[in-house]
């Protein structure tokens, strides 16, 4: 029987479901056809497998040759099940054994020298591959990233000779062995290197200590973005299963793994400019967007009221739920968005509100409108706002404050309590966890009911007042949340006060 069954990894967002790769020979005119819903690039694959073969010393078949990729409703695209169906027509044809392929998954792009090339998300198929206690056959382009997933079993090859060889035991590849730890934590974007801003330093920690969410508000030149790019140094290192989180998203959208630094957190800074497909994931095949890059990191807009209104609208769902659905007419992927949003903005259109230099000459239907350009509920959902005033000369000539060393031993303390504490960081509390863990003496709930009614907070802004509180005293190492920690969340609730006023 002229049939040969073999086992590959579609890309469906976050997933790579199994498809079977079934290559049936058969007698009639010479032809090859692909079935099983494939994509252009899939279609395709016929003639670079037919020339790698040949290239490679080996015997086409002069048979109608038919390739099944089933399940047959399951869009199938890119290079990725070249490998796969050469290997099966080989194996149907009788030119190699076929005793050992059921064994192994294949995933590699086919060039028509016979070279093997990598190809994108290899790192969710790592990972279903190593679920599925099978061994991976890639190309050696892939290995870097294969390879961050430890229980894996990958074998890797430049050509596929090398792979054919390997399966009739005339030359057997070793497997390759997983990535042993990663470069030691550098700081090349330090804290030290912000001058003055002793109050948005003190934010940007606590920021940094609870996962909270932050808008800047200051004139151009205070140091606004510069705070901002170094929040992610003062953040601890993700865990094993963080970082191959976000790198599985990185691997989906073609980025490259930095196998050295693949702990770190993610920092990005879309421009002002952007659409919302770019910010929240999209296509006609859903590919992650920018709020996903950031998942387990920061997330950084600049010059916040000039984005478009819709596309800063897209980001209250995935704020709340730290996820994204993306709904397509064929198909659709949910992604990972757990990320930390940083602003920043000008206090009015022309920047310079509030100056001592007086420069400023926006009218309050100018700031009105400007500061308009972000919607209540999208700042509801904001944790802390604060100002950036311009730093005195004298400020800039003093010396540097402490390093994003001293400060991140300082957040992992108070990330640490909140772990043993509920398991979660403060920011992402629910209504019940608040109630257990920020409880409030009775002055301090009087204290409270008087900003709420002062500033008409929402609930919402209640709930985040306390987890910012709860936050303030974890930095203090304080057990119980106290007046002072109180007075300075509520401190942290800038654009509500100047909202009515």
């Amino acid at each position: 029987m002229s049939l040969a069954i073999l086992y590959s990894r579609a890309c469906v967002g976050m997933d790579a479901p199994l498809v079977t790769v079934e290559v049936h020979l058969s007698n009639g005119l010479p032809s090859l056809s692909i079935v099983g819903l494939p994509e252009t690039a899939v279609k395709e694959s016929k003639d670079r497998v037919r020339g790698a073969l040949l290239n490679s010393q080996f015997d086409f078949p002069a048979r109608r040759i038919t390739i099944n990729l089933a399940p047959a409703d399951l869009p199938k695209e890119g290079g990725r099940f070249d490998l796969a169906i050469a290997l099966g027509i080989l194996a149907a044809s009788r030119q190699i054994p076929d005793n050992e392929l059921q064994d192994h998954e294949f995933a590699a792009e086919l060039a028509l020298s016979g070279e093997l090339r990598a190809v994108q998300g290899i790192l969710p198929m790592t990972l279903q591959t190593s679920k599925a206690r099978r061994t991976l056959v890639i190309a050696s382009g892939n290995v870097a990233e294969a390879t961050l997933v430890k229980d894996a079993n990958v074998i890797a090859a430049k050509q596929l000779l090398a792979i054919t060889a390997h399966f009739t035991r005339s030359q057997r590849l070793d497997h390759e062995p997983p990535i042993q730890g990663h470069a030691a934590y550098i700081d090349t974007l330090d804290l030290a290197d912000v001058r003055g801003q002793q109050h948005a330093r003190r934010a940007l920690e606590i920021a940094a200590a609870g996962g909270h969410s932050l808008l800047m508000l200051g004139p151009p030149g205070t140091g606004k973005s510069l705070l901002a790019s170094r929040l992610p140094g003062l953040l601890p290192e993700m865990s094993e299963a963080e970082a191959l989180e976000t790198a599985a998203l990185a691997s989906i959208s073609n980025l490259p793994v930095d196998v050295q630094q693949w702990k770190r957190r993610a920092f990005r800074a879309p421009h002002h400019t952007a659409s919302a497909v770019a910010l929240v994931g999209g296509g006609s095949s859903p590919r992650p967007g920018e709020i996903s890059l950031a998942h387990h990191g920061v997330l950084f807009l600049d010059e916040l009221p000039e984005f478009d209104r819709r596309v800063l609208e897209v980001l209250r769902e995935p704020l709340e739920s730290g996820r994204i659905m993306i709904s397509r007419a064929a198909r659709q992927a949910e992604f990972p968005a757990q990320f930390q949003l940083i602003a920043a903005m000008n206090p009015c259109p022309c920047g310079y509100l509030g100056d001592p230099s007086g420069r400023c000459h926006c009218n309050i239907d100018q700031i009105e409108r400007y500061r308009r350009k972000i919607s209540g509920p999208l700042l509801d959902r904001i944790d802390m706002h604060v100002e950036v005033p311009r730093v005195a000369y004298n400020e800039l000539q003093g010396p540097p404050g402490e390093s994003s060393a001293v400060v991140r031993t300082r957040v992992a303390g108070a990330r640490e309590r909140q772990q043993r504490r509920a398991n979660t960081l403060n920011s992402r509390l629910d209504n019940r966890q608040i109630e257990q863990f920020c409880t409030l003496n009775d002055a301090d709930r009087l204290l409270l009911q008087h900003a709420m009614e002062r500033l008409q907070l929402s609930a919402r802004a209640y709930h985040r007042i306390l987890k910012v509180a709860r936050t303030i005293a974890d930095l203090g190492g304080r057990e119980a949340i106290e007046g002072a920690h109180l007075g300075e969340a509520i401190g942290y609730r800038q654009l509500d006060r100047s909202r009515n006023h």
